[in-house]
C-alpha cells in the first residue's frame, strides 16, 4: 500500500493554490492529493501547479467528454468549449464513419467521437511529434491511428473521397492576441498549437480549401472557430464548394462551423 500523500491538512494546499491565483483550489488541491501517490509527490505537483503549470500536465490528464485523455507537459491541452466540436461531428456521423481528427494534439476530440461512435475508422495527425505520441497513446484503445506531418499530408492515399467526418480544432487565435492569452497557455503550450495568423484563419484556410478531395459525397467538414471569425470562415467554406452552416453553443462558448460536400446526384446519398 501506498504511503498517505497528504500528511498536512488539505487547507493548507488549498490556501496555497489561492495565492498562487487557483480559481478552483479546492477542486484542485482533491485531485492533486488523490493523483499522488507520496507525500513528497503531492509537494511536488503542488509546487508545479503553484509556479503557473497547467493543472492537467501537472497531473498527466484532462477530462474531456466524460475521457480521461492523457495530456503530456508542452502538450496543448483540450478546451470544454471543443466537446461542441465532438457534439457536432457525432450527430452528423453515418454507420461505420471514416473519422480524420486534424490538429489533432492529444487526440481529445478524436477519442472522443470514436467513444460515442460504433465502428470508427479513425486517423488523427498533427505537425508536433511530441503531441502525436501522446495522441498515439489516447487512441490506442478505439483503434485510431496518428501520424505527424502537415494537415492532409501524412494521411493515407487511400482516404481520399472517403471521409465522412472531418474534425478540426486548428490553431485560430490571431498572432498579436497571443500574447493576451493567460499564461497558462502562452508559457505552457506550444505557440505552434495557438498561433493562426494575422488573423488567426492562416491554417484554417489551408485546411478549408484542401478538404473537398477528401470528403465522401455528403461528408462533412466540422472546424471550431471565434465568433468574430464566423463570416470569414462560412465565405471560405462556400469558396471551397462545400454548403457550410454554423453551430453555436451559449453555454460553452463555443462556434463550429460546418461545410458539407454535396451528395452524388442519383447514388444512395441523392
Amino acid at each position: 500500500m501506498s504511503a498517505s500523500p497528504s500528511p498536512r491538512p488539505r487547507s493548507v494546499i488549498v490556501t496555497r493554490l489561492r495565492a498562487a491565483g487557483c480559481v478552483f483550489a479546492e477542486d484542485e488541491a482533491r485531485l492533486l492529493a488523490s493523483a499522488a501517490r507520496t507525500p513528497a509527490d503531492l509537494a511536488a505537483m503542488v509546487d508545479q501547479r503553484a509556479a503557473g503549470l497547467p493543472l492537467e500536465h501537472v497531473l498527466g490528464w484532462a477530462e474531456f467528454c466524460g475521457l480521461r485523455i492523457a495530456v503530456d507537459p508542452g502538450i496543448f491541452v483540450p478546451r470544454r468549449r471543443t466537446e461542441f466540436l465532438v457534439r457536432q461531428a457525432v450527430d452528423l456521423a453515418r454507420p461505420r464513419t471514416v473519422v480524420v481528427d486534424l490538429c489533432c494534439g492529444s487526440g481529445a476530440v478524436g477519442a472522443a467521437v470514436a467513444a460515442a461512435l460504433d465502428r470508427v475508422e479513425l486517423y488523427a495527425v498533427d505537425i508536433d511529434p511530441a503531441a502525436v505520441r501522446c495522441a498515439r497513446r489516447n487512441l490506442a484503445t478505439v483503434g485510431g491511428k496518428a501520424y505527424v506531418g502537415d494537415l492532409y499530408g501524412p494521411l493515407p492515399a487511400t482516404l481520399r473521397g472517403r471521409v465522412d467526418v472531418l474534425v478540426v480544432n486548428a490553431p485560430y487565435v490571431p498572432t498579436e492576441a497571443v500574447g493576451l492569452l493567460p499564461p497558462e497557455a502562452r508559457v505552457h503550450e506550444p505557440r505552434v498549437a495557438l498561433d493562426g495568423g494575422a488573423d488567426g484563419l492562416d491554417v484554417l484556410r489551408r485546411v478549408i480549401a484542401a478538404a473537398p478531395p477528401w470528403l465522401a459525397p455528403g461528408g462533412h467538414l466540422l472546424v471550431e472557430a471565434s465568433e468574430r471569425q464566423v463570416a470569414q470562415t462560412v465565405e471560405a467554406v462556400a469558396l471551397g464548394g462545400l454548403v457550410p452552416q454554423v453551430a453555436s453553443s451559449d453555454d460553452l462558448n463555443a462556434t463550429v462551423v460546418v461545410g458539407t460536400r454535396p451528395a452524388l446526384q442519383g447514388g444512395p446519398d441523392g
